[in-house]
């Protein structure tokens, strides 16, 4: 009989199953094979009166994957349940174990950091039990996403035009609206500056008789301006050898950062890619996981890893580039056990594997590689020259620095902003004077704090101990579908629902909805994780807090109401206003319930996309009955040829279907690998 593991995503199970040989079979969950059901009070699918008791239903595209999984437990001898190693992994494994009804001697737990040979196998001789402190915590967290989610998100659809409200989004999104009203609310401050221009360099005043200077206005510099002459004399030059160190390995929040700020993308792009490099690549002669786990807060790094890498940075670029093993900040609830976001292999460059990968994957593994092998460089060293020159008792400083020595940068230079400034060799002058070219007055104003861009969010969302590094692309791509920001030159900004959902929430939660609150349940659900506290009565204090407050709030809440279209109801003359449905934006009349009039929605011109290869009918835009747009032919439903990407009009010359734009490349969504037919959809 074969040993059986089990793992979330089937891209790892053929990698895994060769690494194991014959005597095992690995098969996937496909994640999560269960969830809260919608039974219950508020439809909650927990117990919110008792002790939080939760039920859980079988999610409805999953039952093939568990009567699949029976089968295979039923037939083997041993159970390796190996899903993510992380709280929402022990979390799949332990739905598993009890949806199906493992015996405990039949069962093993193992997790992987990453998925290479060696280390699969090594974790395969270490098994241990499945953690229930790391289940509590992830169950408590989903029940308190549960309980937020449906009851805030049930009182602003009801009470205003945001469909949604979340622990986390919610507070994510008064950060972007409070930062809004900070620069709507922003005075500019006058203030000006002065400075000598000397041709190769520039200097700028400083300070006056040894006192820093502040010049407000234009009669100030003129008067400072009157004052000076174009000598100035060479007062100091100091120089300075700096050594600036390279940043420790990546972990799940850093990634995102840099890629959003380095590489522009998106947080979700980030980890969809990050996922595919972790689970398994073919580079031809084998399959295998090019980076460790990708969910991580972890700086940590294997010591074998380390002492491999010493010997590649002493192998290729000498001695003097071997540096030391970076700490990294402390942080609190780091997960330890795992490691930082490293290459597998220092030894598998970006350019070995450049021919197996997408632009992206290339350029994100690039990253990843260039960051760990960074971090363990020698650090760059720069001269920094200061020079300050006085001007009748008004001190004027410049400021330059140049690189001698590269480290870290010879690997890691292209992403880091930082160019040599170079000052002339005043220190060996000929004279103590030196004449400037020109000396102006420059007006300036004091601007408010930036907007939030993906980076700067995530990292104060991190900074905050709000939510957690492995949802941050969740949230953010949350907010942007709901409609409560926009992106404007990478930035966010609030929209009207955006404003008015945070409000609302603040009119009513202020208590609950904010950082302290928030941090302080991540803080919670932490010290469950660690047996530090009783999940039950975390759960009952946040209820007994939150439910008078939602019960307030659906009684007094103002609803928005809906607004006028201009026209008059032809059935009872009253106003006809716009409305919303789940299936989207329709007009009605504002005397609803006692006039149920209902303006039938003009036709809208059909788009032609190009000919059907189905039959002799055309392809258009259409609608699911979600709104969710798709492409399908005009004759349907005696034709029922469609797909979800906008058609090239293109045939694929394997199969004959038509070939679609997704992401900006051209893919036949039947053959291709990651297809996503319209049949296979729906």
């Amino acid at each position: 009989m074969k040993n059986l593991v089990i793992v979330e995503s089937p891209a790892k199970c053929k990698t895994i199953e060769k690494y194991l040989g014959s005597n095992y079979n690995v098969i996937s969950s496909k994640g999560h094979i269960r969830d809260l059901s919608k039974s219950g009070k508020f439809s909650l699918g927990v117990d919110v009166d008792g002790d939080f008791e939760p039920k859980y239903t079988i999610i409805k595209e999953k039952k093939k994957s568990i009567d699949a999984l029976k089968k295979a437990i039923k037939e083997a001898d041993t159970i390796y349940l190996a899903t993510d190693p992380d709280r929402e992994g022990e979390t799949i494994s332990w739905h598993i174990y009890d949806e199906i009804q493992i015996p405990d001697s039949k069962y093993k737990r193992v997790v992987f950091n990453e998925i290479t040979k060696d280390v699969v196998l090594k974790a395969m001789e270490n098994p241990r039990k499945i953690d229930m402190n790391l289940v509590k915590s992830g169950e408590t967290r989903r029940i308190l996403d549960r309980i937020i989610g449906f009851r805030l998100s049930r009182l602003m659809q009801t009470k205003t035009e945001g469909k949604s409200a979340g622990r986390v989004q919610s507070v994510a999104l008064k950060l972007i609206v409070d930062r809004e009203r900070e620069i709507q609310n922003f005075i500019p401050k006058e203030y000006w500056t002065i400075e000598a221009d000397f041709k190769t360099f520039k200097a700028v005043l400083e300070k006056y008789q040894g006192k820093d200077i502040e010049i407000p206005n234009e009669v100030t510099a003129k008067e400072i301006l009157d004052k000076l002459s174009k000598s100035f004399k060479i007062a100091s030059v100091t120089e300075k050898e700096k050594n600036k160190s390279a940043r420790e390995v990546f972990r799940t929040s850093t990634l995102q950062q840099v890629a959003s700020s380095k590489l522009n993308f998106a947080a979700s792009k980030t980890m969809k890619i990050a996922q595919k490099l972790y689970e398994g690549i073919d580079i031809g002669k084998e399959t295998v996981g090019l980076i460790t786990y990708m969910r991580t807060d972890s700086v940590r790094l294997s010591d074998e890893f380390v002492k491999q890498t010493f010997g590649y940075i002493k192998g290729k670029y000498g001695e003097e580039y071997v540096g030391y093993v970076k700490k990294g900040k402390k942080t609190e609830n780091v997960q330890d056990a795992h490691e930082g976001i490293r290459p597998t292999s220092i030894n598998r460059t970006p350019e070995d594997v450049k021919d197996y990968l997408t632009n992206d994957e290339y350029k994100l593994y690039k990253l990843i590689y260039a960051r760990a092998l960074a971090s363990l460089m020698h650090d760059a060293k720069t001269m920094a020259t200061t020079v300050l020159l006085d001007n009748n008792g008004y001190i004027f400083k410049a400021t330059g620095s140049v690189l001698t020595f590269d480290g870290y940068l010879k690997v890691y230079g292209s992403y880091e902003d930082s160019e040599d400034v170079v000052l002339p060799d005043l220190k060996n002058y000929k004279s103590d004077v030196i004449t400037a070219d020109k000396i102006e007055k420059l007006q300036h104003f004091t601007k408010p704090a930036a907007r939030y861009t993906e980076s700067s969010l995530i990292k104060e969302l991190e900074n905050l101990g709000i939510g957690r590094p492995s949802t941050y692309a969740t949230i953010i791509q949350t907010i942007k579908d709901r409609n409560y920001v926009t992106l404007k030159d990478k930035k966010f900004e609030p929209t009207d629902i955006g404003f008015e959902t945070t409000d609302k929430l603040q009119e009513f939660f202020a208590n609950i909805v904010n950082v302290k609150y928030t941090a302080q349940m991540e803080q919670d659900l932490d010290d469950i994780a660690e047996a530090k506290k009783d999940n039950i009565k975390v759960l009952r204090a946040f209820y007994d807090e939150f439910a008078p407050l939602v019960d307030k709030a659906f009684h007094e809440m103002e609803k928005k109401p809906p607004v006028s279209t201009g026209e008059v109801c032809p059935e009872c003359g009253g106003d006809l206003v716009f409305r919303k449905s789940k299936y989207g934006a329709f007009v009605a009349c504002s005397n609803y319930p006692n006039c149920k009039y209902i303006k039938k929605g003009e036709k809208k011109e059909e788009v032609e996309i190009c000919d059907c290869p189905k039959c002799e009918g055309k392809i258009i835009e259409r609608r699911s009955k979600k709104g969710t747009l798709f492409y399908g032919c005009k004759n349907y439903p005696k034709c029922n040829y469609a797909v979800w990407y906008r058609p090239t009009g293109d045939l694929c010359p394997k199969c004959g279907g038509l070939l679609v734009e997704k992401n900006n490349q051209v893919i036949c969504p039947e053959c291709d690998e990651d297809k996503k037919s319209f049949k296979k959809k729906k």
